[in-house]
């Protein structure tokens, strides 16, 4: 592993220094998780309600009462839900003022205040740009777009600006009740607004729900899909995996007993992921598909792109000799090995000709089975590193374990996204963006099922049968004493995981291991989301961007919504700010 680590040297995104704990701003919710959940069901209600901007913060209130009142979500949260019902009603409007008719309105409190060395004038903090938090970046990226930027407290300055007509929309960060007094005067000049509530009430050392933030700042009218429904179009993907869709598409013969067994494998219960943002990528690129309808023919390659995904499981199940997937028998245990390593073998073939069959050009089918090979490869690279790795099992540091997320679980981001690219008709030159965005995105993918397997509730086994995990990773490079050594028998399968969990979970807590991967997570998040700032497709560039929350926080918002109030999620995550 050391050789291979020095041939493919991986480097973890840089952290901003770590602030003083400060007192979380009690009526704003405090993990992404909750916050994604509130604004979707608030998206819900007012989908209801006949409101027209500009509303005034009362009514808002009046508004979120109601919302409140109907629903599991905590009355504390009524201020910050009717922000967001105003962020809401705004959207349409605030995307169609140009970028350079806008103000960003940072708070002075987002500075690393023991350590900042900016100086103020009459406009506010003069920054230094010393990267320290994450003004800078907000700063850059904003003046990029052509955005005018303040960092800045009160409101006279603001106002003066809208009087002279040059600013036509706000984007502001504040803490809530700042907020609420600047609500008034964004409703008397009628001027579009949106908010993003700080996460602490205590002006200083604050943080942003950084992801969001970006979001909001990078809104247009020339992202043609900022208004497309992402749930809707994962439900209508999982639609594709039904059972008489898939032998619609699939090889349909019945006496074909290997093809009833794959088309069996592919109609099991599973994410959609892979294909879900093939078909986003190509929806990216119809900006005259108003419908939102995809060609049938599409609907080849999407499946092909599971195929791909299901038959590496199956290998992946055998490798690792697990025995239940889904929550159901792997394919190996119910069939048998042979019979399972033909049924992945099958897979793959069939992908291949399902794109083949694709009515494209040449050209683009070329390019697409090039793409699907180049991610077979690097996959089974990755994880042929672990099984080697697990003939003769030794700790590895993070970089190596990360090392072998970018190889078996990025590929596959990339493979989707090029596929449904290259469907589209869209050019080489986004390509390179692609890889870097997938690079960062499959990490942090990993990361987040790694948090799962220790943390969580998914079938994966990861932990307990010691395989690769940047959380155990992480524990063995910062233990110390008996509890490294306990952590080097762990790494080396000298000892069992369960025996010994009650140990390793302590070791866990006290290295606060959890948190670090949760900061390396949103790190990662942070860094695909950098990928795309030289991107020139706003409708591309937009839709990567929320696909990355959709991916990594959809299952634990869903059961959110369904399982939990505001509040009480386990193993709640952190902002990405605070890397």
């Amino acid at each position: 592993m050391n050789k291979l680590k020095e041939e493919n040297p991986v480097k973890l995104p840089s952290s901003i220094p770590l602030r003083p704990a400060r007192k979380p701003q009690e009526d704003v919710p405090q993990t992404r998780v909750e916050r994604e959940a509130l604004r979707k069901a608030l998206t819900e209600f007012i989908a209801t309600e006949n409101i027209v901007p500009p509303v005034p913060f009362e009514d808002l209130k009046v508004l979120a009462d109601r919302f409140i009142a109907n629903s599991e979500f905590s009355e504390q949260y009524r201020d910050f839900s009717a922000t967001i019902m105003n962020n809401l009603v705004w959207e349409d409007e605030l995307a169609k003022v140009p970028f350079d008719r806008r103000l960003l309105l940072l708070p002075v409190c987002l500075r690393h205040e023991s350590k900042c060395t900016a100086t103020f004038d009459e406009f506010g903090l003069l920054c230094k740009k010393c990267g320290l938090c994450c003004i800078q970046d907000l700063i850059e990226e904003s003046e990029k777009l052509g955005y005018v930027v303040l960092v800045a407290e009160g409101t006279p300055l603001v106002m003066q600006l809208i009087e002279t007509g040059k600013i036509e929309a706000i984007v502001g960060v504040s803490c809530l009740n700042v907020l609420e007094r600047v609500f008034p005067y964004m409703e008397s000049a009628a001027v579009p607004g949106i908010a993003i509530p700080l996460l602490q009430d205590d002006c200083k050392d604050t943080n942003i729900d950084l992801t969001w933030l970006m979001d909001v700042i990078h809104l247009t009218a020339e992202d043609k899909t900022y208004r497309l429904n992402l749930n809707e179009l994962r439900d209508d993907v999982r639609d594709w995996f039904s059972a008489d869709s898939l032998e619609k598409i699939m090889d349909d013969d019945a006496s074909n007993p290997t093809a009833v067994i794959a088309r069996d494998w592919m109609a099991k219960t599973g994410k959609r992921w892979r294909p879900f943002i093939s078909a986003a990528m190509y929806m990216a690129a119809q900006t005259n598909n108003e419908d939102g309808e995809f060609p049938e023919d599409f609907l080849k390659a999407a499946v092909a792109v599971e195929c791909f995904h299901k038959a590496s499981l199956i290998h992946d199940d055998i490798e690792d000799n697990d025995a239940i997937r889904y929550g159901e028998k792997t394919l190996h245990e119910e069939y048998g090995i042979p019979v399972a390593l033909n049924v992945g073998d099958y897979l793959l073939g069939e992908g291949y000709r399902l794109l083949a069959d694709c009515d494209i050009s040449a050209e683009q089918k070329v390019k697409m089975l090039h793409a699907a090979a180049m991610g077979h490869r690097s996959l089974s690279s990755g994880q042929g590193a672990e099984l080697i790795w697990a003939n003769d099992p030794k700790p590895m540091d993070p970089k190596e374990v990360i090392h072998i997320f970018r190889e078996k679980t990025a590929p596959a981001f990339e493979v989707a996204l090029r596929i449904g690219s290259v469907y589209a008709g869209n050019e080489e030159s986004i390509w390179e963006f692609i890889a870097k965005y997938s690079e960062a995105l499959g990490i942090a993918y990993q990361i987040s099922d790694d948090l799962d397997d220790i943390f969580g509730s998914i079938d994966s086994n990861d932990a307990s049968d010691m395989r690769p995990s940047l959380l155990l990773a992480l524990a063995h490079q910062k233990a110390k004493g008996d509890d490294k050594e306990l952590m080097r028998k762990l790494w080396t399968k000298e000892i069992a995981y369960v025996d010994f969990s009650t140990d390793i979970e302590r070791i866990l807590s006290d290295l606060e291991i959890e948190k670090r991967a949760r900061e390396l997570r949103d790190a990662f998040i942070e860094e695909a989301i950098r990928s795309l700032s030289s991107l020139d497709n706003p409708s591309i560039k937009g839709l990567l961007r929320r696909i990355i929350t959709k991916i990594l926080d959809d299952n634990e918002v869903e059961a959110f919504c369904h399982e939990s109030k505001p509040g009480n999620v386990a193993g709640s995550g952190i902002s990405a700010a605070t890397t």
